[in-house]
């Protein structure tokens, strides 16, 4: 299937999603919000898919929401669709990603404004590029915060960062953002794809179903006391003891090899 706003691309088990209007710095305008959802379940479908890369074309990484769009739209006097209002696109958006049962890596390659920050916040690793520029702008254009903002930041960086970054619109750089942790490495510009690659090679080599399962037990236990992390830590660990991959990767220490995990 072909994308209009969105190039996606599978190599080495690796799916690759890359926002396609560079021309409006990928914007979530056009097909773009229907595109990123479509290509997610896509991805998370795949039996071939271990791993997934989110990244930019061009110089931007994603601007957020097209103001150009809704300008015009209010100038017209367009109503939103009330299912728009109900269960926005954006929504799931954040939560397909967030949700996506295989690793995501977000490379940012540029400007993460707005929901575009967010979108990369919703992914489960972020590395940058030196000339990556995050920003919560929403209050410089005097809207609310959504993509799933005021949930994924504050858990990031903290309550009273969140706040600062949200109440003033600031932008901040690659470094900064290594600083407060929101991205795990910094790299040149034309290392940002390779070490994106390199990483995601190091997940898919893995085994898939403890993966996948370590993924959900992370997401579950953010919200939960000690004894519910134990209780889906030990469910998962039963899970994993009765695969294949567990009796590959025991085999393989004691062969002093390296394991073939086959999702098995």
């Amino acid at each position: 299937m072909q994308y209009q706003n969105l190039a996606y691309e599978v190599k080495e088990q690796v799916a690759y999603l890359t926002l396609s209007r560079p021309e409006r710095k990928n914007a979530l305008g056009g097909t773009m919000r229907e595109d990123i959802l479509d290509a997610f379940a896509r991805a998370d479908a795949d039996p071939d898919v271990r791993a997934i890369i989110l990244t930019g074309a061009g110089s931007a990484f994603c601007a957020g929401g097209d103001v150009k769009e809704f300008a015009r739209a209010f100038e017209q006097g367009i109503e939103r669709p009330l299912m728009e209002k109900i269960s926005p696109v954006r929504d799931r958006i954040a939560l397909a990603i967030f949700e996506a049962a295989k690793p995501v890596i977000a490379a940012v390659n540029g400007a993460a404004a707005g929901a575009g920050m967010n979108i990369a916040l919703a992914a489960d690793i972020r590395l940058a590029s030196t000339t990556a520029v995050f920003a919560q702008s929403f209050v410089k254009r005097g809207v609310h915060p959504d993509f799933g903002g005021t949930y994924f930041l504050p858990r990031v960086v903290g309550l009273a960062k969140a706040c600062e970054l949200m109440f003033t619109g600031d932008s901040i750089d690659a470094e900064e953002a290594l600083r407060l942790g929101i991205v795990s490495r910094v790299v040149a510009p034309d290392q940002l794809m390779p070490a994106a690659a390199q990483l995601a090679a190091r997940i898919t080599a893995g085994p898939p179903i403890a993966i996948r399962l370590a993924k959900r037990c992370l997401r579950q236990s953010a919200n939960a006391g000690l004894r519910e992390a134990l209780q889906w830590e030990t469910a998962a660990q039963n899970l994993c003891f009765d695969t294949e991959d567990a009796r590959e990767g025991m085999r393989a220490f004691v062969e002093k090899r390296a394991p073939e995990f086959r999702g098995l």
